[in-house]
């Protein structure tokens, strides 16, 4: 199923628009409580007011048997509010909106204070109390809708702006999530315009802290993804101009042979080919070795014992050494454990060795020796060969070179990857004349944290 894709835009504008449309309901919601409580505490002042003033003004006795007086109408508001003034159960005064029963209790029933009642099918709020004497009593009402009304006037100013802001709100946040999405935008039109083989950093200005560690994630996978297409392609370019000279000489040696009628020559050229052939795969192998030793991670790390794992690698190199009459010594009675990987360094010590076995005379003597220094595991690898002039030892390490006049078949990669094996552990590594044999002599420590 598919998804549409959600817009990080429309989510913080309608996020925030939301919490927006709440809190201003729910500030109204506060407001019209506040407002609807002081406005019934006013009017109920009123009132009580209005009922005290007529209290303090009764101008006359009242008499039993005068009827009761209705007061003049003197505003147009006045019919909203209404008033009684009772003397032994009688109405004596009222204004002309006002019933003639009482508008509260009377009586047994009468009680001071507000009260909510019906007159005429309208809710009325009412306050009842006692006059100059306790046989009159003063009632003042007043419309429950004036209030209301009263109520939505005042709310009106409060309310009326922020509902009409509410849109322009609206609009000023879209203006704002708009404007600062913009560097994402920007980031993205400049991703889809990129030429699949650009790989240089991205540079945006005016970009927000919040995207710094996304355009330097972008960056070192662009960076990372450059050194890989540059491995590859020193990889192509390396193996396409070092399989040529193994591969020629292969095409050479399968021509004689099939032109040779003497079987003694033809075999020749066929052991010959097969020579070649084993060149060219030892040749694939270091390059593809080199190649992932350059554009692979950290490779996975574990507590190894060198002094084992290079007596492993020695024996099988030792027949190789007997075949060329040379005397190779191996020197590791204790363990030397530290955190490496096993595949790798057996690979390096392979290298070291090969390389001493191979551009050593016959007759040489070759010794390897593991031991443990101040922390450190240490692999000596020393032989009595020719060794180097200093300028070429300063090359080793350089790809495809090899020593000049040397008649030994190689690749020139060996020393490539044994220094990379090192840099991967953080191993340190020098190749100095040995003052035993007067050879090389090749010195590989550990760091000094990887001890076990």
């Amino acid at each position: 199923m598919k998804h549409s894709a959600h817009s990080l835009q429309n989510r913080l504008l309608l996020l925030v628009l939301g919490v927006v449309v709440v809190v201003w309901m729910a500030t109204a919601w506060l407001t019209w409580r506040d407002v609807s409580h002081e406005l019934d505490e006013l009017l109920d002042g009123h009132l009580a007011q209005a009922a005290a003033i007529l209290v303090a003004q009764q101008a006359q006795e009242f008499d039993d048997d005068s009827p009761g007086v209705d007061a003049p109408s003197l505003h147009r508001y006045a019919p909203k509010v209404a008033f009684q003034i009772f003397h032994e159960d009688r109405l004596a005064l009222r204004s002309t909106n006002a019933p003639v029963t009482p508008m509260a209790g009377n009586g047994a029933s009468f009680r001071t204070g507000f009260e909510t009642v019906e007159m005429a099918g309208t809710p009325w709020r009412v306050f009842a109390t006692f006059g100059t004497e306790p046989d009159v009593r003063v009632y003042v009402g007043e419309e429950a809708a004036s209030r209301a009304s009263i109520l939505w006037a005042a709310l009106r100013s409060t309310l009326l702006p922020m509902a009409v802001a509410l849109p322009l709100l609206a609009l000023a946040l879209w203006w704002a999530v708009y404007r600062s999405v913009r560097p994402m935008r920007e980031l993205g039109d400049t991703l889809s315009q990129r030429r699949p083989d650009a790989l240089q950093p991205l540079t945006l200005d005016g970009v927000p802290s919040e995207m710094t560690p996304m355009m330097e994630a972008l960056n070192g996978l662009f960076g990372r993804i450059g050194k890989l297409m540059e491995s590859e392609r020193r990889f192509t370019a390396d193996a396409s101009h070092e399989l040529r000279t193994p591969i020629a000489a292969i095409r050479a040696q399968a021509q004689v042979a099939l032109g040779e009628h003497d079987d003694a020559m033809r075999r020749h050229a066929l052991q010959s080919t097969l020579a070649g052939c084993d060149r060219a795969i030892h040749l694939v192998e270091q390059l593809l070795t080199l190649s992932r030793l350059e554009v692979a991670e950290v490779p996975s790390m574990l507590q190894i014992d060198l002094a084992a794992l290079t007596r492993q690698v020695v024996g099988d190199l030792a027949p190789q050494a007997i075949a060329r009459s040379q005397s190779l010594e191996f020197d590791g009675t204790e363990p030397s454990r530290f955190t490496g990987n096993e595949a790798l360094l057996s690979i390096l010590i392979r290298n070291l060795v090969d390389n001493a076995i191979r551009y050593s005379p016959p007759g040489a003597r070759i010794r390897v020796t593991v031991t443990t220094r101040n922390q450190r595991a240490r692999l000596l690898v020393e032989d009595s060969g020719p060794g180097l002039p200093d300028g070429d030892l300063a090359r080793l390490g350089e790809r495809f070179f090899r020593v000049p006049g040397s008649q030994e078949t190689g690749s020139g990669l060996g020393w490539s990857i044994v220094r990379r094996i090192a840099s991967v552990h953080r191993m340190e590594l020098r190749v100095t004349r040995s003052t035993d044999f007067g050879g090389l002599s090749v010195l590989v420590e550990s760091a000094p944290d990887s001890m076990a």
